[in-house]
This record gives structure tokens, sequence and C-alpha cells, in this order.
């Protein structure tokens, strides 16, 4: 069988590559600016116009943005789960997946975030995990609060398992399974079920057990996942949509 000949790389993405090789090595942080055009048309030696392709589909990436007029430029950014969120929307758009299959995956993969971050959690991501519980108890009557805070909480849980892909994983899922955005309701009553989880979470982590944490966010998770089914049941059946952002 004759051997498939790889399609050769768009001039535009290898020259995108070569610029977020140049960022890392120059270790340029979230806020500075990147060379003046001139500059980089000469150094990468390519026209206007493939580097103009390479800086857009950067920006599309988080990577840097576009600041018009006099003085902007390319700005280097810290990039987030956004856009990994908005590539899997699409592709769980076209596969026809209901909104539950990311909580199955969040079943799945949340108590082995929480597993490894009461092994490896920094003090400064402890500190924020232990803000998020006190800010949602202290205003647990504000929804929008509430949600904020929950969503930081296993973000942080997360980032704190060491693992980076568990990271950007987790921040996806979240952005996609917005209980707002997608009409799931959280009256004060679950509230506080789901402050009281996190409670049990956050003591297990600051107690380093291991398997408590996974233990115990298995159990909120599937309690949130039998919540959602018994109210919010075409929610959860309902088709993965992008919704463009």
């Amino acid at each position: 069988m004759p051997r498939q000949r790889l399609r050769p790389q768009k001039t535009a993405i290898l020259v995108a590559q070569r610029i977020v090789d140049d960022i890392s090595r120059r270790g340029n942080v979230c806020g500075e600016r990147l060379p003046p055009e001139r500059t980089m048309l000469e150094q990468y030696d390519i026209g206007r116009g493939t580097l103009r392709e390479s800086l857009r589909f950067l920006e599309l990436q988080g990577i840097i943005s576009l600041k018009p007029g006099r003085g902007g430029g390319p700005i280097v950014q810290k990039p987030d789960g956004s856009s990994l969120a908005t590539t899997l929307q699409l592709l769980m758009q076209f596969a026809n997946a209901p909104y539950r299959t990311i909580a199955e995956a969040r079943s799945a993969l949340e108590p082995t975030m929480a597993r490894l971050a009461a092994m490896r959690i920094t003090d400064r991501q402890l500190e924020e995990l232990t803000s998020s519980v006190e800010v949602m108890s202290d205003r647990i009557d504000e929804q929008a609060v509430f949600l904020e805070m929950n969503q930081r909480f296993h973000s942080v849980i997360a980032q704190g398992s060491g693992n980076p892909l568990f990271g950007c994983l987790c921040d996806a899922m979240l952005d996609i399974l917005d209980g707002s955005a997608i009409g799931i309701d959280y009256p004060q009553p679950r509230r506080i079920a789901v402050l009281a989880a996190h409670r049990r979470i956050h003591a297990a982590i600051v107690d380093k057990d291991a398997d408590r944490a996974a233990e115990t966010m298995a159990h909120h998770i599937a309690e949130y996942v039998r919540y959602a089914e018994r109210k919010f049941p075409e929610v959860l059946d309902s088709p993965i949509v992008w919704d463009g952002t």
C-alpha cells in the first residue's frame, strides 16, 4: 500500500509556531509588546499578508491581542480555556453530543483532579480554594456570586492537580456546562448543598487525604448530575451548540 504523503503545513502556521517559540525563548509575559511589523517581516523573511495571517491565528488562540492604531501591534496574552472550549463545542456539535457528555466527562475526570490536588496543591492555590468557599458562604443568597465561586472552586482544584492539561480541560468543560447559560437554576437549598460539598472536599485537600478528596468530589459531581437529571432532564439531553464566543 503506498505511503500517504503528509500535506505540508501552511506558511502562516509555521511562522506562528516560530513566533510562539520566540515568545517562550525571550520569556515575554502578558502585556508585553512583540517587535514591530517591520522587524518581524525581516526576522521571518515573509510578506506582510503572511505575517498578518499568522498574527490573526495567534489572536484567535488567545496567545496575543492585536491593539489597533498608532503605538499598537501584537501584545502577549495568557491563553485560557476559552479557545479549547470553543473547539470542543464545535466538535461536540458536529458529533450531535448532548450536554450530558460534559457531565459524564466531569464525573470521570474531576475525582482524579481532586486526588492529585490533595497531594500537589500549592499554598497560594490552597488560599484561593479557601477564599472561594468563604465567599460562597458569606454571599450564599447571591446566585451570580455563587456561580462565580463554584466555577473558581473547581478550576483551582484542577490547577492544583499540578497537571496543566487537567486545568485546561476543566476550564473548558466549565465554560461549556455553565448552568446559568444553559438553563439550570440553583435555588438556595441547592446552593447550600453545594457549599456543604465544597467544604468537605476542601477539608480533605487541606488534610492531604487523597482518597477522601477523590471520594467526596465523585459524590459531589454525582449529586450534581442527579439534581440536573431530576429537575432539568431536557437540558442535559439537548445538543451542545457552539455559541460563537
